[in-house]
């Protein structure tokens, strides 16, 4: 029996990027409330690493669902897309910290 795919039930890849991001931002937020504490980057680091992990995860699944599902790569590929953005962004936050 095969499987038929939905595109527009999938929605953990975009929650997960929304997420990360809010989560990322609210602890970028308390980094440059607290004049650079320390104890928020305890916190920020352990969580960077896991969403990096899970980010990385979701984007080999949606990879393998772009590759073999052709009639739906346009959907796919805007979640890709959602998911990716968060790259630069993170990466902004990153060195904004790591100057300060």
């Amino acid at each position: 029996m095969k499987t038929i795919y939905n595109p527009s039930e999938e929605k953990q890849s975009t929650e997960l990027a929304i997420g990360t991001f809010a989560i990322s931002t609210i602890l970028f937020i308390l980094y440059i409330i607290s004049n650079g504490n320390s104890m928020v980057l305890v916190i920020a680091w352990p969580f960077a690493l896991g969403a990096i992990i899970v980010n990385a995860i979701m984007f080999v699944h949606l990879t393998d669902l772009f590759i073999h599902l052709s009639e739906q790569r346009k959907d796919i590929g805007v979640k890709l897309l959602i998911l990716i953005s968060n790259i630069p962004i993170l990466f902004f936050y990153y060195l904004i910290v790591m100057k300060s």
